[in-house]
């Protein structure tokens, strides 16, 4: 009898162990939870700011690696003298301007419709390590 008595009292002993273990494993859930959601209410306005600067910033048409060249309408670099090319203008050409210029709805601010062309084109091969890459490629992934 009284082995009987021991094994409910070991059962007992293991079942409350269960509950009181199973206790901090809620808690931490919870915690987590609560961590998530504050996290999640912090990144948002992040996000928001960054697409916000992203449209703030500027590419400029021909930086210093196209200094001398003129801009092709199909976009490469080409000398001076190549006929039908356009003389960059130095300028630097906010995100909000190319974006609707690449979609075709306006032309960059300052040219007429080819030279918006030629522009854009050259925008559209800008490469990792030249200037206004990392503006043109934030357009590129831009949500």
């Amino acid at each position: 009898m009284t082995d009987k008595i021991d094994n409910l009292d070991n059962e007992n002993k293991s079942d409350n162990q269960d509950d009181v273990s199973a206790n901090p494993n809620r808690r931490r859930l919870l915690v987590m939870g609560a961590v998530a959601t504050s996290a999640v209410v912090t990144v948002r306005p992040a996000i928001a700011q960054t697409s916000g600067s992203v449209l703030n910033c500027e590419i400029p048409v021909a930086g210093s690696h196209g200094y001398g060249k003129n801009i092709a309408p199909d976009g490469t670099l080409v000398a001076p003298d190549t006929e039908g090319s356009f003389q960059h203008n130095g300028r630097r050409y906010k995100a909000r301007d190319i974006q609707r210029a690449l979609r075709g709805r306006r032309t960059l601010p300052g040219t007429n419709y080819d030279q918006s062309r030629a522009y854009v084109n050259y925008i559209r091969r800008l490469r990792s390590g030249q200037s206004g890459f990392t503006c043109f490629a934030s357009l590129q992934y831009r949500r």
